[in-house]
């Protein structure tokens, strides 16, 4: 039977959860803010978007082994400039499915929430 193991790199959390589980080559990154890294929606998105990276490396994969990418804004108009600092994360993978979402609020006043889903190894160009 697979086992879960937990990934965490030990950053800011703001309630009880693991930042990253994978099981088998299936990775489930949960939301990521970037409060952290800025008071702009790019400067947030950037941080939580490396906050992704860090914790998919911890998983032994990456960005391009993307599947599901979920976007939650406090404010849709900061769309385009969510869309600006993702597309240029992505640059040279194959483009994960994603869904954005508009929300009140977010946890510690963050302007945006990222949440990923990965599978080990289908990113792979060999």
């Amino acid at each position: 039977m697979a086992k879960k193991e937990a990934i965490d790199l030990g950053g800011m959390r703001l309630a009880p959860y693991s930042p990253c589980v994978s099981v088998k080559d299936h990775i489930w990154v949960a939301g990521q803010i970037g409060t952290d890294g800025g008071d702009t929606l790019k400067e947030q998105a950037a941080k939580s978007l490396e906050k992704i990276d860090g914790l998919l490396a911890e998983a032994n994969s990456s960005k391009a082994d993307l599947v599901m990418v979920t976007v939650l804004l406090t404010d849709m108009a900061n769309f385009g400039d969510f869309n600006e600092v993702y597309g240029e994360w992505l640059d040279g993978t194959i483009l994960p499915a994603r869904a954005a979402f508009a929300v009140r609020e977010l946890p510690g006043g963050a302007l945006v929430e990222v949440v990923a889903e990965a599978f080990r190894g289908s990113g792979s160009t060999e």
